[in-house]
């Protein structure tokens, strides 16, 4: 095999992907040119990677050559039908559900293209290792900013991607709720009562499911909002999660365990999963309490998978509807706070939300970053308020 040839075959064996990177790394600066190899090796690089960008537009002298710019996936907006996947956490299922099909009307009306919707609903942490893992989400609707900036790190999502939306990326947000048992036989009222004894508290694991750790941070923020320190608030949260019988995968699996098979006193979860029960007939005992925790839920283009499939405008087009006041209009009717406070909801939209008095934020915790090492990580204080219950 020639001097030419080994180089060659090493680089039409490499991955298109992977061309890419060599000659962005390489192409412009490291390579010595002024030596023959340096030479001998961009110039091959090149060759391959023009004949690979080719072979992916399906250039030809055919009669599907394309006179236009070779690209590097098919571009959604010359079809008639586009497909998108969105990954999102499990409660927002409802409001997506109503939402998807009037953004199809609009955006074929605007467009003249179908956009035809893959759906999956999941814990948010589970989900999240999925994207990372494989799944070719196009947008990603997360219980979490963490779970988005952790998709991010893994190449998938560009920095930034909070700016390029309204909100710094937050397209639903709620807060946590209380729902006992009916006409509240254990009298459970605030965060506290839940520390007592005989109580029995049903909430999913913080390990994989991002409403429950809101659940976590509700209960510590009640201490912390009320004057106490961090000592206190582990020793109240310890408690509070020796009465937890069991930690389940995600938040609909914690809502089935308490109404579908009875378990447990007393169940944390979103406001809007208590507002969409009563929306089914349900009768609940509820409570919101006073002190709480604004419940933050990030909207993200996955930039990779959406140049990989060519959806980024309809993907685009997608998360900006759901900022106008006809998504948000219906995430608020399913329960969902709006993020527009000036958006003007009907009166029987807004009784919905009772006030609360005092709110926390991430932010009181030094953001996500800060919140998971703290709290979540392998060995921080959640692994040490389980250890506790062995």
């Amino acid at each position: 095999m020639s001097l030419w040839q080994r180089p060659l075959k090493r680089l039409q064996a490499m991955s298109y992907d992977k061309m890419l990177r060599i000659y962005a790394e390489h192409g412009t600066y490291r390579f010595r040119l002024n030596s023959l190899k340096g030479f001998v090796s961009l110039f091959l690089v090149g060759t391959v990677l023009s004949v690979a960008l080719a072979a992916c537009s399906g250039g030809g002298t055919g009669s599907n050559a394309s006179s236009e710019t070779p690209s590097a996936a098919p571009v959604a907006a010359t079809k008639d039908n586009v497909e998108l996947t969105l990954v999102s956490f499990a409660v927002t299922k409802a409001a997506h559900e109503a939402i998807i099909p009037k953004f199809v009307e609009q955006w074929k009306k605007d467009h003249n293209q179908t956009v035809v919707f893959k759906q999956s609903y999941g814990g948010s942490g589970s989900q999240t290792r999925a994207v990372i893992d494989g799944l070719e989400a196009d947008v990603v609707h997360l219980a979490l900013a963490g779970d988005t900036s952790k998709i991010e790190k893994a190449g998938l999502i560009q920095p930034g991607w909070e700016k390029e939306v309204p909100n710094n990326g937050i397209v639903s947000k709620s807060v946590a709720a209380l729902v006992t048992r009916p006409g509240n036989p254990k009298n459970i009222k605030t965060w506290e009562d839940l520390s007592k004894d005989g109580i029995k508290l049903i909430t999913a694991d913080p390990k994989t499911s991002g409403v429950a750790r809101w659940n976590f941070l509700a209960l510590w923020n009640s201490v912390i909002k009320t004057g106490g320190d961090d000592a206190k608030a582990t020793e109240f949260v310890t408690k509070v999660y020796k009465n937890v019988p069991l930690l389940t995968k995600d938040a609909r699996e914690a809502t089935d365990a308490f109404f579908k098979q009875g378990q447990g006193d007393a169940l944390i979860n979103y406001e809007n999963e208590i507002i969409l029960a009563e929306q089914k007939g349900e009768k609940l005992t509820a409570i919101v309490p006073d002190v709480n925790i604004s419940i933050d839920n990030p909207i993200a283009v996955v930039d990779k998978n959406v140049d990989k499939h060519g959806t980024r405008e309809v993907a685009e087009g997608f998360v900006k509807y759901l900022y106008t006041p006809e998504a948000q209009q219906e995430f608020a009717k399913l329960g969902f706070r709006p993020v527009d406070d000036t958006l003007t909801l009907s009166k029987e939209v807004a009784d919905k939300f009772p006030k609360v008095k005092t709110l926390g934020t991430v932010a009181d915790f030094g953001g996500w970053d800060g919140i998971n090492k703290k709290f979540f990580a392998d060995g921080a204080i959640f692994d040490r308020i389980q250890a506790k219950k062995k």
